[in-house]
């Protein structure tokens, strides 16, 4: 493990958990405050995280357009998107934040095994799942057409 890895899973966890202290409906002003500000230094670091990783990479495209890399860009860009906007409509937005979770999987050896097994498997994935949609289904309509008259 890196020197930074676990500060920088530190500082996601706890981003995460202040995202979640912010639904809160009755936080005061000053705590309210506090989060935004740990919201401000938490985007500070992933960016700076961002960009070294993007100017380190070779050749750059390979990071930038990675999956760990679209991660790392969705987790910062709801709070640039917001500076200086009133985004009150678009607060969906905000639950971008959540892409910081996914952020852990970059330092987690486990989740590199399953992801690696789970490539080789998929085609066999996609048609376990494509039977259980399709069964899904079938029992839907099967229920529909013995129960309807009885429970519309």
């Amino acid at each position: 493990m890196g020197k930074w890895e676990l500060p920088i899973q530190t500082l996601i966890v706890l981003s995460l958990l202040a995202f979640a202290a912010e639904t809160q409906p009755n936080l005061s002003p000053q705590w309210r405050q506090a989060l935004g500000n740990f919201e401000a230094f938490s985007v500070i670091i992933f960016t700076i995280e961002y960009l070294v990783r993007a100017t380190l990479s070779r050749p750059r495209r390979s990071y930038l357009l990675s999956f760990l890399g679209l991660i790392d860009l969705l987790a910062i860009l709801p709070f640039y998107l917001s500076l200086g906007i009133d985004l009150r409509s678009l607060r969906g937005l905000r639950l971008l934040r959540l892409f910081r979770l996914f952020k852990l999987v970059r330092y987690n050896a486990a989740v590199q095994r399953y992801h690696r097994a789970f490539v080789m498997v998929r085609e066999e994935l996609v048609l376990f799942g494509t039977t259980a949609c399709l069964m899904l289904y079938l029992s839907s309509v099967g229920i529909y057409y013995f129960e309807h008259a009885a429970q519309p």
